[in-house]
């Protein structure tokens, strides 16, 4: 199924969740989107660190940029805004053909702002004029200090891809954030079409908050959070505050179900694809699921209120368990935003230590 063909309000979507310069030189990534296996990408620091790591192919990137002054987190996103630029080339047809639905590139923003508003909405502006490209979401955690500067970034017009999302109580106050963004940009006489995506991650993994639950339950932990924020999803749907504001042309934020990435990232995209992906919804994962997956999207029908029911008498077994979903997502929310913090402050390392590598090796040359 081409993707460019599909109906794009209806049929759920596949994205790759990883960006690299090798899948963009050797042209892997141009095949995928020529064979309508994915409508779009995420981009995603660890995934960048791993490619930053294992090959050469951002070496002279780093060199050029480190000999004009660039260090740190300028040098990371100089470098990986190259990548997101040519990516979003890549999509731009397809942006085109979808009158804008599909063909998103998800750019992050750096992990240790999450927790100041003034400067995430600052750098999502920023970022998004650096981009410079129209299908650039932005990547803002949905925590406290990250829904104001979600609902800011819409309204300035700045697409917004909501991160750090585990519940359907987290996905709901993303929703509130963006419908208040377009409310306040149809009272200020501007167009009600910004494009936005919640990000809910899935297979929650081990450790942490999620001790208290025995391992052979949180796949259908997993899966019920899943299920629940769907429901959640159709019901903002439905409402009449939802309504006024499709009538002025705005369009749902869509729910992008991503891998917690963690050891049971393999059961995250190959369960949720069958238990959890319906229309209207997105699906990233890894390139070497995507084949696997795209096949069958074509007659993925919604789910049945009978799973979104026994979803909800899931949830509410771990209650009377005495599991708080709402304090466990909190945490697990943390712990996200925790780790991604780790990994970006080893990320920024391992550009220091390649623009020495690369430093030594022009010295060597010389």
């Amino acid at each position: 199924m081409n993707t460019a063909q599909a109906d794009a309000a209806n049929c759920p979507r596949l994205w790759l969740d990883r960006l690299t310069r090798r899948m963009l030189d050797e042209g892997n990534l141009s095949a995928l989107i020529a064979r309508g296996q994915i409508s779009g990408l995420s981009f995603c620091s660890m995934s960048f660190a791993d490619a930053l790591a294992s090959d050469s192919h951002y070496d002279q990137a780093i060199r050029d940029k480190a000999q004009v002054g660039a260090t740190g987190e300028q040098l990371f996103m100089q470098v990986a805004l190259d990548d997101v630029r040519r990516a979003a080339d890549l999509f731009a047809p397809l942006h085109r053909q979808t009158d804008h639905r599909e063909g998103w590139v998800s750019m992050v923003l750096s992990p240790l702002l999450a927790d100041d508003t003034a400067s995430l909405i600052k750098t999502a502006r920023q970022t998004h004029l650096q981009a410079n490209r129209p299908n650039v979401l932005i990547k803002i955690p949905g925590t406290a200090a990250g829904l104001p500067a979600i609902e800011e970034a819409l309204v300035a017009g700045v697409p917004v891809d909501v991160t750090l999302l585990y519940s359907p109580e987290q996905f709901l106050a993303a929703g509130d954030a963006y419908l208040r963004a377009l409310e306040r940009r149809l009272e200020a006489g501007l167009d009600a079409r910004v494009e936005s995506v919640a990000s809910l991650s899935v297979g929650c993994g081990t450790g942490g908050a999620m001790d208290r639950i025995p391992v052979s339950l949180r796949q259908r932990l997993s899966i019920a959070l899943g299920q629940h924020s769907y429901r959640t999803y159709r019901e903002l749907l439905l409402s009449k505050r939802w309504k006024k504001l499709a009538a002025a042309g705005a369009r749902p934020q869509r729910l992008l179900w991503v891998s917690a990435r963690s050891g049971e990232s393999e059961f995250s995209t190959h369960r949720f694809s069958s238990s959890a992906m319906a229309p209207e919804t997105i699906a990233a994962m890894r390139e070497s699921a995507l084949h696997a997956h795209s096949a069958r999207l074509a007659t993925k029908t919604p789910m049945r209120s009978a799973d979104l029911d026994a979803a909800e008498r899931m949830l509410a077994r771990f209650a009377a368990a005495g599991i708080d979903i709402n304090a466990l997502s909190g945490q697990l929310q943390q712990e996200g935003g925790q780790a991604l913090t780790a990994s970006w402050k080893q990320l920024l390392k391992a550009m220091t230590d390649k623009t020495g590598a690369s430093k030594e090796s022009a010295t060597a040359l010389a």
